[in-house]
């Protein structure tokens, strides 16, 4: 009996031990860093930038591949592979701009639901033929360069917006927040052209804003504006951090909404003899002139990127909250004003004019 206990309980530690049964060497695995997705006349058409090891270094390597759904797409390229591909390793979702306009729901949905792509990557929009854009990476030896241009310790700036898959996948579901995304291509003497950020609502591309009015979509959403230069007639300064008050209310069925900025900056240079009064009036109204332009631009597509239907929550029940894009957001009464504070005159530069 006992050692009929003891087979048992070894058959049973085996049964346990099983569930690695599926696991792959790493040596056997394909883990791309970028995917891009395009439509064509049959469905998608899918590019993988994947780092291949090859004389001590990793050297790009697109591989690409077409079907009618993300999935099939992936399967005809692992039949044809000698390693499977790991789409959890992917940290950007790169999608063709007609795409966009078309509407990503579907692709996002499917992403969030299969779980084989995390849902904290980056997404993109290429402005630029996606073929020649991938084509541009190829024989690279950094693998990760695409990915440097996104990440605060490298080549981030605060006039890039950093949207992940899950975010994007909220805005499609939410009554009052929407999403932007970069937009970006070829650049002839820099690895990419950043040409400012697309409009999302409900998944699809309604519009685009520049980099410039993409600082006050991250400044408003309380992200750190730390780093950017703001060039003016008189001189420019360099913004050294950023806050946020606004007071949401509604005049009968009209939302409205008070906001104030201030902006820390050093001054950077100056032209001629002019005061830090004067600077300090020409930002403020520059970014205050900003603010309403692309807040001009976000009421006419109906897209609250800036999400300030969130405010509104306390005021509106949730019957109204489904309407806020059409009956609420478009008619949205709002004061902004932007405070500049010159905290110190920084390395002085003054040119003739």
């Amino acid at each position: 009996m006992r050692r009929l206990r003891a087979i048992i309980m070894v058959f049973c530690i085996v049964l346990l031990a099983s569930g690695c049964w599926d696991n792959r060497d790493i040596d056997h695995r394909l883990m791309p860093v970028v995917m891009g997705v395009e439509s064509n006349a049959d469905g998608y058409k899918v590019y993988l930038q994947t780092p291949i090891p090859e004389s001590n270094s990793l050297v790009s390597r697109i591989i690409i591949g077409e079907g009618k759904t993300i999935n099939q797409i992936i399967d005809t390229i692992n039949a044809d592979m000698e390693s499977r591909v790991d789409l959890l390793h992917v940290k950007i979702l790169l999608f063709d701009k007609e795409l966009a306009e078309k509407g990503m729901t579907d692709i996002v949905a499917g992403v969030m639901r299969s779980r084989s792509i995390s849902s904290k990557t980056l997404v993109a929009i290429c402005d630029d033929d996606m073929n020649a854009f991938f084509s541009s990476f190829e024989g690279s030896t950094s693998s990760t360069s695409l990915l440097d241009f996104f990440e605060k310790n490298s080549g981030w700036t605060p006039q890039l917006a950093i949207t992940r898959t899950w975010e994007i996948y909220r805005s499609i579901h939410s009554y009052t927040r929407d999403v932007a995304i970069p937009i970006l291509r070829r650049g002839e003497t820099t690895l990419v052209d950043y040409i400012g950020s697309a409009v999302i609502k409900n998944g699809d591309m309604v519009g685009e804003i520049t980099p410039a009015e993409t600082l006050l979509y991250n400044a408003f959403n309380g992200h750190s504006t730390h780093g950017r230069i703001e060039v003016s007639d008189p001189g420019s300064v360099l913004i050294l951090g950023n806050t946020m008050s606004y007071h949401s209310r509604m005049e009968g069925q009209i939302p409205s909404l008070t906001t104030k900025i201030t902006f820390k900056v050093m001054l950077l240079e100056t032209k001629g003899n002019v005061s830090s009064e004067q600077i300090t009036k020409e930002l403020e109204g520059m970014l205050t002139s900003r603010y309403k332009e692309i807040l001009t631009k976000l009421q006419d597509t109906g897209a609250d990127i800036l999400g300030t239907g969130q405010l509104f929550r306390k005021e509106l029940n949730r019957k109204n909250l489904k309407k806020w894009r059409t009956d609420y957001f478009p008619y949205m009464q709002t004061e902004i004003s932007v405070d500049v504070d010159i905290e110190n005159t920084g390395n002085l530069k003054t040119s003739a004019n």
